[in-house]
């Protein structure tokens, strides 16, 4: 895929400011459900991109094979906590919103597992995977994750 345009080129203070707000939201939880989120949401987006980039942070964080695998079948794996089964099913509900209004069950699980401010923390961190998502399919992004990496280091 040929990248249409480079944001960090084209806007780089609104990219820096995009970047440095991700790092901090992304901060806010565990890394292992960040990564989960990130993972989940990008591969209901079709993001290669994305789906390259935190599945390889996810190894090198010490994520298994097997939780990464089977990730698209959460719901019939038995290696996810009942708060990560909570996560991803508010972050499926949040990231497929335009396939109809099905968050209610999903905020029912994701209230037994989270704290308020967890919830609102959860649920910027679901906004912003999908904002990653919709930049790099947008504009064809592929970014090595050693790159990204980098460009975390500055943001």
């Amino acid at each position: 895929m040929t990248a249409k345009l480079n944001p960090f080129t084209a806007a780089p203070s609104l990219m820096k400011s995009w970047m440095s707000t991700s790092v901090a939201i992304a901060s806010s939880l565990e890394p292992s459900l960040v990564a989960l989120v990130k993972i989940r949401a990008s591969q209901i987006n079709a993001c290669a991109n994305c789906i390259n980039l935190h599945t390889t942070e996810a190894r090198a964080a010490g994520e298994t094979e097997q939780r990464l695998y089977l990730l698209a079948a959460w719901r019939e794996a038995n290696c996810y906590t009942d708060r990560e089964r909570a996560a991803l099913g508010w972050t499926e509900a949040l990231t497929r919103l335009s396939e109809g209004h099905t968050q209610e069950e999903a905020y029912e699980a994701l209230r037994a597992h989270f704290t308020e401010e967890e919830q609102v923390k959860l649920t910027l961190m679901i906004n912003v995977i999908n904002g990653w998502n919709r930049l790099a399919v947008g504009f064809g992004l592929w970014v090595d994750p050693a790159e990204a990496k980098a460009v975390q280091a500055v943001a």
